[in-house]
């Protein structure tokens, strides 16, 4: 950021969401479709399928809690679409649209739905090719491959400060947003 009058902006999430949903959902699904296949095929009473019914939806909720089947079970289309929300949320949650410039920038990653993503705010996103922000991300994505994460950032900076300085250069104003990575 000594380069130029852009600020920018770094958060790693774990998750983007919970899913909290996930486990009621597929539980709720499993416990639905049970008693069809015993009415038709058992001489059970509706009191015994019911409760096998509750058992199932108990059990499959409790299995579908376990975090990596419950990321398992989330489509990606969901899950990128909840990575982009929570980046968005935390470019406008970070004030990166409140500098004095318009040329904040967010890297954003979020582990669990291995999604990356560089959000930059009007006063530099149309003067920057997509293809230089996406050379940030492949710099930070390739590091956090090899486990690599701090690197990662580091590299996507670097890449992300030469872009600001060539579109906007330094005006003598303050830092005024935290040089700090986020870790949420």
């Amino acid at each position: 950021e000594q380069r130029t009058c852009g600020q920018i902006v770094c958060v790693f999430a774990h998750a983007s969401s919970d899913y909290a949903y996930v486990p009621i959902l597929w539980a709720s699904v499993l416990a639905l479709l049970v008693p069809w296949p015993l009415i038709y095929f058992t001489p059970w009473s509706v009191q015994k399928i019911f409760l096998l019914q509750l058992a199932v939806f108990l059990v499959a909720g409790l299995i579908f809690s376990w975090m990596p089947l419950r990321f398992a079970l989330v489509p990606s289309a969901v899950r990128r679409t909840r990575a982009h929300q929570a980046a968005l949320e935390q470019f406008f949650i970070r004030r990166i649209t409140h500098t004095r410039n318009c040329c904040g920038i967010l890297i954003f990653v979020s582990a669990a739905e291995h999604y990356a993503r560089i959000i930059a705010d009007e006063g530099i996103a149309h003067k920057v090719e997509q293809s230089e922000w996406q050379a940030a991300i492949e710099a930070l994505i390739g590091h956090i491959r090899d486990g690599r994460v701090v690197a990662g950032f580091t590299a996507a900076i670097d890449r992300c400060g030469t872009v600001l300085a060539t579109h906007a250069p330094p005006d003598g104003a303050p830092n005024e947003l935290p040089d700090r990575l986020y870790v949420i």
